[in-house]
């Protein structure tokens, strides 16, 4: 093992280093598990090297321990390597000398210290490995990995390795636990020099350990995030529930939608919590909790999407059916939830490493098609039901559509906000350094999701009068404003010479014309 002279000056350790890390963290990002198991895991070709991502997690500092032993406790955050082997295959095995052992390395960095990694003479190509120049500067020795020690912390980085001892092919690296004593983005990386340890096969793991528990440091906050919500769906399922239960006898077909939503909503809240809490527990991800979790999500989202599309066609509210729109709304929906289910399969159940920029470009895109399509079709269709209730006077319905189309215009903006917003964070945190506030990212989609179906239970919820309210297009203009649903604020009430004013035969041969054409009209679309 051997670290370059601090002395030597001609060695270039500047900014290109950044560029040469950048590489590594994209080639190979954050694993599924703060267990990580290496088995299968190959060696990347880099420059002069052989580099192999062992894991990059964030890591709180251990907690004060009067009682320090040698022995881990629960308030200590660590990196444990076990069982760790590398074994040469084939022509490399046989091409051993006792005279010329060969090392692997392991080395342990945090990320704002990316730039004491490698280094190059004269200003030349950048290398991680000792180069012969370099060696004849009497700085480093050929072969071995250059670093030089932290200016933040003398005792870092940690340098590891294994060696093949005689014409042993089989190198077993140290049981070793490495104590975390700052907070950070900490990496590891496997790396050899010499070219005939190319094919090179690992085995063991490593465990990441935070003070709390094994989750990384990105995802611990998002554990009592869900604990949070899920209570606020209880609250929220409280509510709807009631009233449901008291007026169930008046109950539309998209109520009942909006309570497969809240169920859905608390079970997937409940799910999470829980898959956190044994990830916590145990540092591998529970794939049963997790899948069932990320397929009651899909279906939330999918249900969710057809309700607000429903609605914004007037459906339940001043057209009793879709006419040759069903086909096309059962499609939608369907091809939406194929397309997001196996997003979120991929990137909660597979190793983030396995999933490359370009794979997940080619999973997010339908999803972000999809939901432009949802947003285009749900303002058209808005669009035309608030003609269609202004056209008939419906005032009392038109100002809860109003509403419904302010708080939905809103959302959207909201989220074409933190779309921009997460591109910028994600381009602009190429290490995640910015690691402690990741977690803000996913728990604005819920909470963004949450608040809009908070507000469509309120404009929705079941009343004495939901169903008569839903389908009275022929009522007069007193009956509707007297109709509507009691936890909305009505309108003001017209003079007491438009109340009186009788209806008549023709009056109502109208309105119910208007009905008969509306459905034509329905039956066409």
């Amino acid at each position: 093992m051997f670290s370059c002279d601090p002395m030597a000056k001609k060695i270039n350790i500047s900014a290109s280093s950044t560029i040469l890390l950048s590489f590594l963290f994209f080639v190979v990002r954050q694993a599924a598990a703060s267990v990580h198991d290496y088995k299968g895991s190959k060696f990347v070709s880099k420059g002069n090297a052989f580099v192999l991502h062992g894991g990059s997690e964030g890591l709180y500092s251990s907690l004060p321990n009067p009682n320090a032993s040698s022995v881990a406790t629960s308030g200590d955050s660590f990196i444990r390597f076990e069982k760790i082997t590398f074994r040469m295959l084939g022509e490399a095995a046989s091409s051993i000398k006792d005279t010329n052992p060969v090392k692997v390395h392991a080395i342990i960095f945090e990320v704002e210290d990316r730039e004491i990694i490698g280094g190059s003479a004269y200003g030349g190509q950048r290398a991680l490995c000792c180069t012969a120049d370099l060696a004849k500067l009497r700085v480093c020795t050929q072969g071995n990995l250059i670093y030089r020690p932290s200016t933040r912390n003398p005792d870092w980085p940690q340098m590891l390795f294994a060696s093949f001892a005689g014409k042993d092919p089989v190198a077993i690296f140290p049981s070793q636990t490495i104590s975390i004593p700052k907070t950070g983005m900490y990496n590891l990386y496997f790396i050899f020099c010499d070219p005939m340890l190319n094919g090179l096969v690992i085995e063991g793991k490593s465990i990441w350990k935070n003070p709390s528990g094994y989750l990384p440091g990105r995802m611990a906050p998002l554990m009592n995030f869900y604990g949070l919500i899920s209570l606020a769906f209880v609250v929220l399922g409280i509510f709807w529930f009631s009233q449901y239960a008291r007026f169930w006898r008046e109950v539309l077909p998209l109520q009942n939608g909006i309570t497969l939503v809240i169920a859905l909503g608390m079970f997937e809240m409940a799910l999470w919590y829980f898959e956190y809490a044994e990830f916590n527990k145990t540092g591998v991800r529970p794939m049963g909790i997790t899948f069932w979790a990320v397929t009651s999500g899909t279906i939330k989202k999918t249900i969710a999407r057809l309700i607000i599309l429903l609605v914004s066609m007037g459906y339940g509210v001043v057209r009793p059916t879709l006419g040759g729109l069903s086909s096309k709304v059962k499609m939608l929906g369907a091809t939406f939830f194929i397309a997001s289910e196996i997003l979120e399969l991929v990137e909660n159940l597979g190793a983030v490493s396995d999933l490359s920029g370009k794979t997940r470009l080619f999973l997010v895109l339908p999803v972000a098609m999809l939901d432009a399509f949802f947003i285009l079709w749900i303002f058209t269709s808005l669009s035309k039901t608030l003609e269609k209730l202004q056209a008939r006077r419906l005032m009392a319905k038109l100002y809860v559509y109003r509403k419904f189309t302010n708080v939905l215009a809103v959302t959207v903006i909201l989220s074409v906000g933190w779309i921009g917003y997460e591109l910028y964070f994600k381009s602009t945190d190429v290490f995640n350094e910015r690691w402690q506030n990741a977690w803000i990212i996913p728990a604005f989609w819920h909470i963004l999701s949450f608040s809009l179906l908070c507000v469509i239970c309120v404009l929705w919820a079941p009343s004495q009068n939901s169903m008569r309210y839903a389908y009275s297009a022929e009522a007069s203009e007193e009956y509707d404003r007297e109709e509507t649903f009691s936890l909305i604020k009505p309108g003001p009430f017209p003079s007491k010479d438009s109340q009186s004013t009788p209806i008549t035969a023709d009056t109502k041969v109208d309105a119910v014309g208007s009905h008969k054409d509306d459905l034509e009209e329905d039956k066409r679309e």
